[in-house]
C-alpha cells in the first residue's frame, strides 16, 4: 500500500492532470493576442518573486501551464462576428500555475467560435522556482492550503481589476459592457466566486460561471441580494471533494431566490476543462452555451 507522501503525490497529480489596452502596458503574447497588463507599475510584493513569468509543458498537468505571475493581464480573443457578448476566463492551476490551454485559450476559441469575445486573464500566483508545479506536488497539504489563502485575496481583486479594464474599454472591444460574464475553472473559480461575491457598480458581472470551484479560500461567504446568475459544472467524483462546493453554491443562489443553473457529473475527476474524456461531462461546455443563449446573453432566449 502506498505511503501517506505517494497517496498524497497521486491525489495532486490526478488533481491537477486534469492594441486595446491602458497607454504603454501592452504586448503581443505567445499566442498572437493582444495582451493587456492590468496595472501600469509592479505590484506591491513583487520583489517575492525571484523567477520571472514562465509559460512551459508541466509533465505533472500534463498541459501547457504559466507560472509565476506577478503582474496580472489579459490576453484578447475576439470573434470575427461578434453578438456583443464576452467573459473573462481565470484558469485553475492550485493558484502555483495556470493550466492556461484547456481553461484558458481553448475555452477563448470556442466562444468566439460562437461570437462570444473572451479575455484570459493571469492572475497573481504563489511565488516559485523554475517548476512550481513540481514544487505544489512536494508541499504538504497544510503549506499548500496555506500559500493558496495567503495569494488568493490577490488573485481575487485581479479578477475585479480584469471586470473594470473590460468594462470600462467595451466600446474599443465591440462588446456590450453589460454583458460581460465572468468565467474561473478549480482555483480560477475561487476568483470567479470573489467577484460574484465582492463586486461594485464597475465591476460587476452579468454573469458568472464557476466550474469545479472551491470557496474554501473565500473570507465572504454571503450573497449579496444583486448577485449576478450563475451557471455552476462539476463532477460527484471529483478527488477533492469540490463536488460539494459547487452544491453550495447552487443552494446559496437559490436562497437569495437568484437565477442559478448546476450541472453535477457522475464521472469527470477534477481539471477536466475542454480535455476530451469520453464521458458525458465532455459536453459541459455545450450546455454553458446553451445557457448563455437561453438567459439572453448572446441572443433572444
Amino acid at each position: 500500500m502506498p505511503g501517506r507522501t505517494s497517496i498524497r503525490r497521486i491525489l495532486f497529480r490526478s488533481f491537477w492532470m486534469t492594441a486595446i489596452c491602458l497607454p504603454g502596458i501592452h504586448a503581443m503574447s505567445a499566442e498572437g493576442g493582444e495582451r493587456i497588463f492590468l496595472h501600469a507599475d509592479e505590484l506591491p510584493g513583487s520583489d517575492a518573486y525571484s523567477m520571472p513569468e514562465r509559460t512551459y509543458h508541466s509533465e505533472i498537468f500534463n498541459t501547457a501551464v504559466v507560472t509565476n505571475v506577478s503582474r496580472p493581464s489579459l490576453e484578447v480573443f475576439l470573434p470575427a462576428e461578434g453578438n456583443g457578448a464576452s467573459v473573462v476566463i481565470a484558469p485553475g492551476g492550485g493558484f502555483h500555475a495556470l493550466s492556461i490551454d484547456s481553461e484558458g485559450n481553448d475555452v477563448a476559441r470556442w466562444l468566439n467560435g460562437r461570437g462570444v469575445a473572451a479575455f484570459v486573464l493571469r492572475y497573481r500566483l504563489v511565488p516559485g522556482g523554475e517548476d512550481p508545479v513540481a514544487e505544489l506536488v512536494r508541499k504538504t497539504p497544510e503549506q499548500a492550503s496555506a500559500d493558496m489563502a495567503a495569494v488568493a485575496p490577490s488573485a481575487g481583486e485581479d479578477g475585479l481589476s480584469a471586470m473594470r479594464l473590460v468594462r470600462a474599454r467595451a466600446a474599443a472591444f465591440g462588446i456590450d459592457p453589460d454583458r460581460v460574464g465572468f468565467m474561473g475553472f478549480s482555483a480560477g473559480g475561487t476568483v470567479a466566486m470573489h467577484v460574484a461575491l465582492n463586486f461594485d457598480p464597475d465591476s460587476r458581472p452579468a454573469f458568472v460561471a464557476p466550474i469545479y470551484a472551491s470557496t474554501r479560500a473565500l473570507d465572504r461567504v454571503t450573497v449579496p441580494p444583486e448577485a449576478p446568475p450563475a451557471f455552476l459544472v462539476a463532477a460527484t467524483d471529483d478527488p477533492l471533494g469540490l463536488a460539494s462546493d459547487s452544491i453550495r453554491i447552487y443552494e446559496q443562489w437559490r436562497a437569495a431566490d437568484l437565477p442559478v443553473e448546476l450541472h453535477m457529473y457522475a464521472r469527470g475527476g477534477h481539471g477536466f476543462g475542454m480535455r476530451t474524456q469520453n464521458l458525458p461531462s465532455d459536453s459541459w461546455i455545450d450546455r454553458f452555451g446553451d445557457w448563455l443563449q437561453a438567459s439572453g446573453f448572446t441572443g433572444s432566449g
